[in-house]
């Protein structure tokens, strides 16, 4: 494995607001992550490359509880704020947190971002700019 959890996260230190996520992405994808999957209750992120070895950021926040009730329509109006540069990214975890998403699995391959409830399962896929 080419990359470490210090690595990603000099990149991410890199990223200010939603809007500097697509430079973050191609940064992480050139240190060789294929995909990563990411918990909103805790903010732990497992990090994977192409033989599917990984490495994990543990617990990066104090808990966040998830709510049970998925509002898609009103998390996809804060997803879009986040993403226009409106929310930093613990405004946007506890947004998540709140609508019931409890984290995301971004494909690098793809470049697609799926997001899940607390069942994991899909509830929205976008496209990543890049």
């Amino acid at each position: 494995m080419k990359f470490t959890i210090e690595n990603i996260k000099e990149e991410h230190q890199k990223v200010k607001t939603g809007a500097d996520f697509p430079q973050y992405i191609q940064a992480i994808k050139r240190l060789g992550v294929s995909h990563y999957k990411a918990y909103v209750s805790d903010g732990n992120t497992e990090y994977f490359n192409n033989e599917n070895q990984s490495v994990q950021t543990g617990s990066k926040y104090d808990s966040l509880p998830v709510s049970d009730t998925l509002n898609l329509e009103n998390f996809k109006i804060r997803l879009k704020l986040h993403q226009q540069g409106g929310t930093d990214y613990m405004t946007f975890c506890k947004d998540c947190a709140e609508n019931g998403i409890n984290g995301w699995t971004m494909d690098l391959h793809g470049m697609t971002c799926t997001y899940f409830d607390q069942h994991e399962t899909n509830v929205l896929t976008e496209q990543i700019p890049e």
